[in-house]
């Protein structure tokens, strides 16, 4: 029991010890934290203090910076102001002495218009006093004339209006001989300069045919199925039509022609393109630049095909061989190619065939005499792409691919550019000269053709002292036999001047008329 008790005791000694350590030891540990913090605070606050200074420091020194470059800025803006202003200084005193001088400019050219006033009007002073005195003198003539007249009326039977008339006649008739005089020494002068008036005339004669001739071989046609389909063919703000101008290279013109599209372009091959492409996009209804492209090479490739079937065939009708395949393919082209509505591949044609006939009656080399004719007008299947005549053009084809000489001496001088050099030449020249000339070639309708032959006749024979006209030649000529008695030479010269100025008026034909007025005095006796 004691020893119980004493056990108890002594463990609530060593509890109460414990409680004791655990108060001492929380005490101490507050002073301690205590004092520790008052220390970190205390050395925060002179650490603050420092960081204080440091910043006081270093905003001192920025601001003395700012305010150097403040001062350095404001002296160098001073000293640009300044070069500025110097510089527009100068710039308005030279402005003024420009204005300056232009003012003395103006000065001396008002004092000058004034002179020039001054002048003009002086001048005008002077017409006015010549036109008053040549009315006193055209009122003196009037009055001479009056009394002319009278005296005409008194010593004749005729009256004044008659009178005019005869006077009028007398000065035409007058006139006119003066000016077959002058047209005599004209003409005389022109035969001393005959080469150079030789090419102003045919300068001059192409101008006056060509709009004609262009108008006919350039244009196509392409009939449409209805007039919305120009729409279609326009497109989008025009990209159907550019499409198609661009890929074919010809104009299209589509204007208010009721169901028609035209055409227009100097290569009848692009043109023939272009026409065939145009029809199978109408005909199909897609027409959209995509298409357009697709069908356009379409149509290319099967046109050189049909160039060289025409080509073909054509050698193959004529029997003609050994003929180099790229003559071929370019006779071929010639079907698409007119020469004053006839075509070019047709004419050949029939040159060839006419050649062959007179050779085969001459004894000549028919084959040869064929050829020639057949090769006469190659050129004209390259002359919208290369400069030069059609007959140089030709000669450069046959020589590049080694055409016997007389085939290519033919093609040169069928237009009497050189001269012949065998018979088959003078063949070719005569069969192109047949084919060209003869009724219907220039594919006229029958009725067309009489009616200018009796037109011409008909103007010839409605002049004064004209015996009886004829037109031959197909209507290329025109032949009038005068009365030798009625008109003189003089007379007969402005005959044919006045007929071929009423010719080129009133009569629609091809190439050129030759107008030839014949005049003779025939005396006729017997001796019995």
């Amino acid at each position: 029991m004691g020893i119980f008790f004493e056990i108890k005791v002594n463990f609530l000694t060593l509890i109460l010890a414990s409680v004791f350590a655990l108060v001492a030891g929380y005490a101490v540990g507050y002073i301690v934290r205590k004092l520790f913090k008052e220390s970190q605070i205390k050395d925060a606050e002179e650490l603050g203090k420092k960081i204080i200074k440091e910043a006081e420091r270093e905003a001192a020194n920025k601001l003395k910076v700012a305010e150097i470059s403040a001062k350095e800025a404001h002296i160098q803006s001073k000293s640009n102001l300044e070069k500025e202003n110097k510089a527009k200084l100068a710039e308005i005193r030279k402005q003024e002495r420009d204005l300056l001088d232009k003012e003395n400019t103006l000065h001396k050219e008002s004092e000058e218009n004034k002179r020039g006033l001054s002048e003009i009007n002086k001048s005008r002073q002077s017409f006015i006093d010549k036109e008053k005195h040549l009315e006193k003198e055209k009122e003196h003539y009037r009055t001479l004339t009056n009394e002319g007249m009278k005296k005409l009326e008194a010593i004749s039977s005729y009256t004044a209006s008659q009178a005019k008339e005869e006077i009028k006649n007398m000065v035409l008739e007058e006139a006119k001989l003066d000016a077959a005089r002058e047209v005599k020494k004209i003409e005389e002068k022109a035969k001393s300069q005959a080469d150079d008036e030789a090419r102003k005339i045919i300068s001059m004669a192409v101008q006056r045919l060509a709009s004609d001739h262009v108008a006919e071989s350039t244009v196509s046609v392409v009939e449409l199925p209805n007039d919305e389909i120009k729409g279609r063919i326009i497109g989008r703000e025009g990209r159907n039509i550019r499409a198609l101008e661009q890929s074919t290279g010809i104009d299209l013109i589509i204007d208010d022609t009721p169901g028609a599209v035209v055409l227009s372009g100097f290569d009848p091959i692009r043109r023939e393109i272009a026409r065939r492409s145009l029809e199978k996009l109408t005909t199909d209804g897609r027409i959209h630049p995509g298409r357009i492209e697709e069908v356009v090479e379409k149509t290319k490739k099967e046109l050189q095909s049909f160039i060289e079937d025409a080509g073909a065939q054509a050698v193959m009708d004529l029997g003609i061989n050994n003929l180099h395949p790229d003559i071929v393919k370019l006779l071929g082209r010639l079907q698409f190619r007119t020469s004053y509505t006839q075509n070019v591949l047709e004419h050949v044609k029939e040159v060839s065939w006419v050649c062959g006939v007179m050779a085969g009656e001459l004894g000549l080399d028919v084959q040869l005499a064929k050829r020639a004719g057949l090769l006469h007008d190659i050129g004209k299947s390259v002359d919208h792409q290369t400069d030069g005549t059609h007959t140089q053009l030709g000669v450069d084809i046959a020589l590049k691919y080694n055409e016997h000489p007389y085939v290519i001496n033919s093609i040169a001088s069928h237009h009497e550019d050189c001269e012949p050099e065998s018979v088959y030449a003078v063949l070719v020249s005569a069969s192109d000269t047949i084919s060209a000339s003869r009724p219907g070639a220039r594919r006229e309708m029958l009725e067309t053709y009489v009616k200018r032959m009796g037109q011409l006749e008909e103007i010839g024979d409605s002049f004064d002292g004209v015996n009886k006209t004829y037109a031959i030649q197909a209507g290329r000529e025109v032949r009038i036999v005068v009365e030798p008695d009625g008109l003189n030479d003089r007379q007969a010269s402005i005959l044919a001047k006045d007929v071929s100025k009423r010719i080129e008026k009133e009569v629609t034909y091809p190439g050129e008329i030759k107008i030839t007025v014949l005049r003779e005095t025939r005396y006729t006796e017997f001796a019995r």
